[in-house]
């Protein structure tokens, strides 16, 4: 019990490292959560505070859900009869809830995007680099970074359970549970998002908002 313990809160304070909120005060001295869609996420980062920063906070954000992944996998006191990968999801999962609720960031954070793809990056690299194809050419092909990102979680989760299901691929079972559980998450975190592309009024990648 205590090495899940020590992996949820390993996953957890990693994910709460509010990268958007730190790198904004550090450089420009302003809380992004003020600012544009008010997400500390890389692509209000990018809006409010150009493309360099946000691509630090890009990169941050995913290696936090892949080291907690790889940090939870290794920790085993011998009191559980959790596998290193059952660990590593434990540890991502809290890590994700950790973006989304940051203890050092007054439990506002972004969507979990990044964060999320780095936990399955640990887990299933080659499926979350096809999807990360898809999320270039969505955002090349509208310009929508929400759009890109519910269609990239689609994806992923559609070729993981024809992989599992179809091709008989050797995946764990939990891993099918969590892709199912992240397009609800995306789903539930966009749904303002989803709301504004019906209504046509969704702001597209390369556009700043500086209120």
């Amino acid at each position: 019990m205590v090495t899940i313990l020590i992996s949820a809160l390993l996953g957890y304070m990693l994910g709460s490292i509010p990268s958007g909120v730190w790198l904004g005060r550090m450089f420009k001295g302003l809380d992004v959560r003020e600012h544009g869609s008010r997400s500390m996420g890389a692509t209000n980062v990018f809006r409010v505070l150009g493309a360099k920063i946000a691509i630090l906070v890009l990169v941050v954000d995913i290696a936090k859900g892949y080291a907690a992944c790889y940090a939870a996998s290794a920790v085993n006191l011998g009191d559980t009869m959790l596998s290193p990968t059952q660990l590593a999801i434990t540890g991502g999962v809290a890590a994700v809830l950790g973006h989304l609720f940051p203890l050092f960031a007054r439990f506002r954070g972004g969507k979990g995007i990044a964060t999320g793809a780095g936990l399955f990056l640990y887990l299933t690299p080659l499926e979350i680099g096809f999807a990360l194809i898809v999320f270039a050419a969505v955002v090349i092909l509208t310009r929508y970074v929400s759009l890109a990102s519910l269609m990239a979680t689609a994806f992923l989760t559609g070729s993981i359970i024809i992989e599992r299901y179809f091709l008989r691929y050797p995946i764990a079972e939990e891993i099918i549970v969590l892709v199912i559980l992240l397009i609800f998450l995306v789903i539930f975190t966009h749904r303002g998002n989803i709301a504004r592309l019906f209504a046509g009024t969704e702001s597209k990648f390369g556009k700043k908002k500086e209120s």
